[in-house]
Formats: C-alpha cells, structure tokens, sequence
C-alpha cells in the first residue's frame, strides 16, 4: 500500500479530508490510479437509482460521440473492437441504450434522440454516461436543465463498478 498523491483538483475534490503531508492521507493500492470524476454517482447510488427502477424503464443515454476525429478517446471502449461499442447502444446488447453524444462546444447533445426514447417523460429514469464521466456529467445536467428529474451518471466503462452494473440495459 502506498499514499496516494493528490495532485489533481479531481482527487482532491474526492478526497477533501486528505491533504498531502498530513495525517489523513488516503492509503491506496497501485490500481487506485483512476478515481471517480466528479459527479459520478457512488455504487450506493446507483444501487439506490436500480432499486427504485425497473430495469426495462431505465433509458442509458451514452454521451460518447462515434466520430473519434472529434473524441479520439471514446475509440477506446467505444469503437468495435471496445468493451463497450458505441454501435451497440438500441441493439439487443444495449436495448434501453440511445447515443446522444454531448457536444462539448455547443454544450448540448440532441435532445430529440432523448426525448424520443423517453416518449417525452421527464421522469423517466436515465443513467447517463461517457468514457468515465466527465461528458456523463454534462449530459446529467443538460438533461436536468431541460426538465428531466430522475437522472444518474454512472460514469461509463472506465468505472467497471458502475458499468457492470447498467452496461448491458
């Protein structure tokens, strides 16, 4: 075990209480090396968000965008040959999935997609997600800002803890 090295706002952020050099620091393995971006639910929460919800109600709208020119990271659990193909989402693999890649200039993704696969129900429930969260987060507040109440991020499959547990919807 060693002290994990709070160097970035993201884990400080996660990890107020350990400051480095104090006393409180967080003892960690070396796979801890990916921390939760911010807004991510916790596995309580999703816990919680699956518990309330049937599993056939809940929509996953997938932020990630399938041209990796423009989000080459996404090719790396989205592309074919991922974990998680983008290409998978309303296919019997994903059935309850719908991508709607949030756009980070225009800070949007197209509601229409959404609104479609909700049947324009703003309390359907919805898991959002990227990569690991980050447009995830975006998206949970776009769809928030325009109205829909029942919103999750679950982060993406770079959080496995999350993913195995609403990937396949």
């Amino acid at each position: 075990m060693r002290a994990a090295v709070l160097r970035t706002p993201a884990l400080r952020a996660c990890f107020p209480s350990a400051r480095p050099g104090s006393s409180r620091s967080i003892r960690t393995s070396r796979t801890m090396a990916h921390a939760r971006k911010p807004g991510v639910c916790s596995d309580d929460e999703l816990d919680a968000f699956l518990a309330a919800n049937k599993r056939e109600d809940i929509v996953v709208v997938d932020a990630r965008n399938p041209d990796f020119s423009v989000e080459a990271d996404d090719e790396k659990f989205g592309g074919p040959d991922g974990s998680a193909p983008i290409a998978d989402c309303g296919t019997e693999k994903r059935p309850n999935a719908v991508n709607a890649a949030f756009d980070r200039v225009a800070k949007a993704l197209p509601i229409e997609l959404v609104e479609a696969k909700t049947k324009g129900d703003l309390a359907t429930p919805i898991v959002t997600h990227c990569g690991g969260g980050g447009r995830g987060q975006k998206a949970k507040e776009f769809l928030e800002a325009k109205g829909y109440t029942n919103v999750v991020n679950g982060g993406g499959p770079a959080v496995k803890e999350l993913w195995d547990k609403f990937g396949s919807l």
